[in-house]
């Protein structure tokens, strides 16, 4: 039996057990095309697309590969159910979400064909998404950028990996063969990876702001809640330095200006915006500073990731951003990985 042909891979039908995550502005057509053709699942981040977007990027997708791939949802956007009917009339494979969806949505995705795999930080979020009927999960450590918690993988993936009899794919550290296999060894059907693949030649950062992460150690990334209320991993830069030492007094008129600003790039209401507003603040008890910096969040993302803003932006990065040094194609990253893993098997005395 070959060790690396695994749970996921049959479940996604993709070679590899390698999944590359669907991160706002850098997961878009090119980079989820280039990882499905390469072997893995490729995903297109849509939180920061508006449907015709997402319409738009999903054929971009199809038409250079016809390899699996997925597409990552807000759960909570109202539009949701009309997106997820979009990716079952196109034939997409996989719908990931980073927050967990509701059970009739889930039932939606799965009445129509498709498999749905929501992403989780704590043992009792896969256990309630597996008792609705998720396909798989993707659990994500503290090592892990953007949105994270604080356990750290090594614990949370064998805690997930017995509570759940769905695959589990590891996130939150992951970049090299030998990671792949103790993900292995753990429990877990495959692993995810996030800054591994921006610093790709097929992911559309600006070369100025992989060069800014390439030059990074693993002590360069902070755990900041200064962004939009909850524990979110960024790496440093004069925006988070900025975010972190307001004061309250200081933080609401910030956080109006940038508001106005993501207003105005999105297209959005106030009034829409107040009601996400409200919504956040009631679930997440956040300060209305916290809530209109997490309603433009994506705007600061965009400073960075889309208009090379190295000051003026947020640039969310897990840990293992300290140990990359290259910026090599998707293809070359997923046949390293599976060389290494090979190896690393082999000298542990496994048949491959």
């Amino acid at each position: 039996m070959n060790a690396l042909q695994s749970r996921a891979c049959d479940l996604f039908g993709t070679q590899y057990p390698i999944v590359q995550t669907g991160m706002g502005y850098v997961a878009g057509a090119r980079l989820a095309a280039a990882t499905s053709a390469a072997g893995g699942l490729g995903i297109i981040a849509s939180a920061t697309l508006n449907y015709d977007e997402l319409v738009t990027a999903v054929k971009k997708v199809k038409e250079r590969t016809d390899k699996p791939f997925g597409v990552n949802l807000r759960a909570d956007a109202d539009d949701a159910s009309k997106r997820v009917a979009l990716l079952i009339r196109e034939g997409v494979k996989v719908a990931s979400f980073a927050l967990a969806p509701k059970e009739a949505l889930i039932k939606q995705c799965k009445d129509g064909g498709l498999v749905v795999v929501p992403s989780v930080g704590a043992k009792r979020h896969a256990e309630k998404v597996a008792a609705w009927g998720a396909d798989a999960v993707i659990c994500q450590g503290g090592e892990g950028g953007g949105h994270t918690g604080a356990v750290p993988t090594t614990l949370l993936l064998p805690q997930i990996v017995r509570a759940v009899d769905i695959p589990v794919v590891a996130a939150g550290g992951f970049f090299n063969g030998a990671g792949l296999v103790a993900a292995l060894a753990y429990g877990a059907a495959g692993i995810a990876m996030g800054t591994r693949f921006l610093l790709t030649q097929e992911s559309t950062v600006p070369d100025a702001v992989k060069q800014f992460y390439i030059g990074k150690a693993v002590s360069d990334t902070v755990v900041t809640t200064k962004v939009d209320g909850v524990p979110h991993r960024v790496l440093r830069t004069t925006m988070v330095e900025a975010l972190e030492s307001a004061t309250p007094f200081t933080a609401l008129p910030m956080a109006l200006k940038n508001a106005l600003g993501f207003k105005k790039i999105s297209g959005l209401t106030w009034a829409s915006m107040l009601r996400e507003g409200a919504a956040m603040r009631k679930h997440g008890e956040l300060s209305w500073a916290a809530v209109l910096m997490a309603a433009n969040t994506p705007m600061l993302l965009k400073a960075a990731m889309v208009d090379g803003n190295l000051d003026g932006g947020v640039m969310a990065s897990g840990q293992v951003v300290g140990v990359i040094d290259d910026i090599p194609t998707v293809a070359e990253v997923l046949e390293r990985i599976m060389s290494e893993a090979r190896d690393a098997l082999n000298a542990l005395g496994a048949t491959v």
